[in-house]
């Protein structure tokens, strides 16, 4: 059995105390927060000690792994101080606030010799998993045109250090950094952005242009304060068909291929309908993997860093209203 611990009893927190529970092979050993209040009550539904601090929670349980699901601002201390004691990380996304505290985040747990992972759940969505393999199919090597969006109603109506771009690090790294992940890993290269911000106390909206190697164009959306329900949906098209999904539709993806001379229609459709799967169990299962026999994850800690510059670049390419280049960062043997 892995022992496994939660640091942060808000959303997310829960999220992991539920997924660890249910999972074979995964013994969730406690919980922490400096809320009491959240930190009592879901110790209470997990059944489960509860601490105040994340010291006293690692002291009395020990355990081999823990996620730390708290603020964005809070994620790099909190990454050290479990590095320090041989404990594995799983920290949600993004991995910190800025580069430099990822950059550092990841060589601190790499010299203690404890795995750091971290949450770009995104990888893990059946929908996002098909069209990552049809990009392939598609002649998408040769590039193709991409366009994503994300949004729903402000977080900070909840938690107001959403608000608060010095905590959360807005839409941009905090919403939009779940579809740069995912076009960072399944169209290579990236080599620019031109992005655009517009910010209120009740909106936060950003739409960002990546440019890559191959000559993909990947545009992407993100909506703090959408008068509506969270929802997401991606098209993407090359020179042998369209990729549709969206999070509102009963199909999850489709897929329309581009006809072979002579067959009339333009293209042809082929409805999928895909298995309904929890990402989170998913992504959390997988993690704990990796732990266990030392493969290494579909999301790395250098792809969790490589999604926090590009965030940084998008923002410093809204304040300039120029395209930017962010300083290339070689990857680690």
């Amino acid at each position: 059995m892995t022992k496994v611990a939660v640091i942060g009893c808000g959303g997310m927190g829960n999220i992991h105390a539920d997924r660890y529970r249910s999972m074979p092979g995964a013994e969730l050993v406690g919980v922490c927060d400096v809320n009491e209040a959240a930190a009592s009550a879901l110790g209470a539904a997990a059944g489960v000690p509860w601490f105040r601090t994340a010291a006293e929670l690692l002291e009395a349980t020990k355990p081999d792994a823990a996620s730390i699901a708290v603020p964005t601002y809070l994620h790099a201390a909190l990454i050290k101080e479990v590095a320090d004691r041989g404990v594995h990380v799983i920290c949600e996304k993004p991995l910190a606030l800025t580069s430099e505290e990822a950059e550092e985040a990841v060589r601190y747990c790499a010299d203690r010799g404890v795995r750091l992972f971290v949450g770009h759940v995104v990888r893990f969505f059946p929908s996002y998993e098909k069209l990552a393999g049809q990009v392939r199919p598609l002649g998408g090597e040769a590039g193709g045109v991409y366009h994503a969006k994300r949004a729903g109603s402000h977080p900070g109506l909840v938690q107001p250090w959403f608000k608060d771009a010095d905590k959360s690090g807005g839409v941009i790294l905090d919403l939009m950094i779940h579809d740069i992940d995912f076009i960072l890993g399944t169209f290579g290269e990236a080599v620019e952005v031109f992005a655009f911000n517009r910010k209120t106390n009740d909106i936060d909206y950003a739409s960002a242009t990546f440019r890559f190697k191959n000559g993909t164009i990947a545009q992407l959306e993100a909506f703090w304060g959408y008068p509506g329900a969270f929802h997401t949906s991606f098209e993407y098209a090359a020179a042998g068909g369209i990729v549709r999904g969206e999070s509102d539709s009963s199909e999850s993806l489709r897929v329309r291929r581009s006809a072979p001379p002579g067959a009339g229609s333009g293209f042809v459709e082929t409805p999928q309908s895909v298995l309904l799967e929890d990402p989170y169990y998913r992504e959390l299962a997988h993690f704990l993997h990796c732990i266990e026999t030392g493969e290494g994850p579909l999301v790395t800690a250098f792809d969790a860093l490589e999604a926090v510059r590009w965030a940084e670049a998008a923002l410093e390419s809204a304040r300039e209203k120029r395209p930017v280049k962010p300083r290339k960062e070689e990857k680690p043997a």
